[in-house]
């Protein structure tokens, strides 16, 4: 069923997917009259979000609200159990058939428990693994006209054939994390097959050897998959001195709203920042005021959960982050930073999808996207894995991320002749220089050489927490001991 409807509005269309700077002007809020040709439920639910967006200034003690989007299925899931009731439930977990987890496991569990993969109560039964690995997304509601969310990626518990015997007919089993605790439990259990083969070449295109993900969790993972809803014992810790940093979507959103924030834009990496990143981030935020915002606040995101051997870690990469926020590169009024405690698949476009609907269920209504977002280098080839820019162009498309607005953003590189991070400018190619934290080479050569890197790359106080990491990786290697150096 469709439908045409006149709105005389000023507003901003939440499910617009925006590809350019002439895109990014028609979001500005602006009396006009806008024609929806849409179906009955995507109207609804365009009314419901004009509805609690648009509230009269006039009323008294108006607090805004950044609740600018839903979570997916209407609720963010909370699988963590009541105080009260923890103890009665860990009781009865003792009782029950222990399935061992991995680190990787943990970082799901933790994942599923806080309502990043909302409407997702657990690890994925088969229906539902189906429907991640084949079409990115899962029905919810009815089966017949249900609405769609986007699942990219596929979030599964591996067992072994020992575990499964054991398992045998049990309809809840007790979830064991690697130090031998128990942290949950999975209920209306359904045990499947796990053709590694399938979800590997669908997930990364490649069935190639070298894949990060693959080498650590899948390869020797066991041979069948068991989902089931689960309840977390109590909030996942990691006693890392970074918890403070690791808050779940209900606390984000409740964050936006202390601040007022009328618009939040998120921004992912897995590497320290630099100008040319604070340059994107800061830009975005001039064109979200252009556009008539008046306090858009900015999720620094990076994620937490497993990254490859050769990347900077979390702990550094954090320290590095408060020092972009000390030395003004961006501002602490309006910069949110927080811990994505997801793992890293490096798959691409197709887990840029779960990187952008996670934000969803986070509160952000803006999603930045740059080159080759989730990428990485083939593992057997000297080229890309992913066309750099596939993952924008996907996102643009993906089925459940049109609520969603997409910010491609322009590429950075340090001018030679500004002496500063700028926007690449292709008529004067020569006078700029391309510095990279993702490949091997030029930032890891600046600092364990003790160059420092062109005025303007980084904020001093950040390129000496590199410079200090570095170091320290020197210093092992001289003492003997097996390096794995990060870019």
């Amino acid at each position: 069923m469709s439908l045409t409807t006149k709105l005389h509005i000023t507003t901003t269309t939440t499910s617009s997917h925006i590809n350019n700077n002439n895109n990014l002007n028609r979001l500005r809020p602006k009396p006009t009259t806008v024609y929806f040709r849409t179906n009955a439920s995507l109207f609804a639910q365009y009314r419901t979000s004009y509805r609690r967006r648009m509230q009269p200034s006039s009323t008294p003690n108006l607090v805004v609200k950044s609740s600018l989007i839903e979570p997916d299925g209407g609720a963010l899931v909370n699988a963590v159990v009541p105080e009260g009731e923890r103890a009665a439930r860990t009781l009865e977990a003792e009782k029950m058939v222990k399935v061992g987890l991995t680190k990787i496991d943990v970082e799901w569990v933790h994942v599923i428990s806080e309502g990043w993969a909302s409407p997702l109560k657990g690890f994925m039964r088969e229906n539902e693994y189906l429907q991640s690995l084949h079409f990115n997304s899962m029905r919810i509601g009815d089966a017949g006209g249900g609405s769609v969310v986007n699942m990219s990626l596929p979030i599964v518990l591996a067992i072994d054939d020992e575990t499964k015997e054991r398992v045998g007919s049990s309809k809840d089993v007790a979830l064991v994390a690697p130090g031998g605790d128990l942290i949950a439990i999975l209920r209306s259990i359904e045990i499947y097959k796990h053709n590694k083969e399938e979800r590997i070449a669908r997930t990364w295109g490649t069935t190639a050897p070298g894949l990060p993900y693959v080498e650590e969790y899948i390869t020797a993972a066991g041979n069948w998959l068991v989902g089931g809803d689960l309840q977390v014992l109590k909030p996942i810790k990691y006693n890392d001195g970074l918890d403070q940093y690791r808050l779940s979507p209900k606390q984000l959103r409740a964050e936006f709203d202390k601040r007022q924030a009328d618009a939040v834009f998120a921004f992912q990496l897995r590497n320290p920042v630099h100008n040319g990143h604070a340059l994107l981030m800061n830009d975005t935020r001039r064109r979200l005021l252009e556009m008539g915002y008046k306090n858009p606040i900015l999720l620094l995101h990076p994620l937490g959960g497993f990254t490859k051997a050769d990347d900077v870690p979390l702990d550094v990469r954090m320290e590095q982050h408060s020092k972009v926020l000390e030395d003004g590169v961006l501002d602490p009024a309006t910069t949110i930073v927080a811990i994505f405690p997801s793992p890293m698949h490096y798959a691409g476009p197709t887990e840029v999808q779960w990187h952008a609907k996670a934000r969803i269920n986070a509160g952000a209504n803006f999603y930045i996207v740059g080159r080759d977002p989730a990428g990485m280098g083939h593992p057997t080839e000297k080229r890309d894995l992913y066309d750099p820019d596939h993952g924008k162009k996907v996102l643009s498309m993906a089925p459940g991320l049109e609520k969603l607005n997409i910010l491609p953003f322009r590429v950075a590189a340090y001018d030679n002749v500004a002496k500063k991070m700028a926007f690449f400018d292709p008529t004067r190619a020569k006078d700029f220089l391309f510095i990279s934290g993702t490949k091997v080479g030029t930032m890891r050569t600046y600092a364990r050489t003790g160059e420092n890197p062109p005025d303007g790359f980084m904020c001093p106080g950040g390129w000496q927490v590199l410079v200090k990491y570095y170091e320290s990786l020197q210093t092992e290697e001289a003492a003997g001991k097996p390096v794995v150096v990060s870019a």
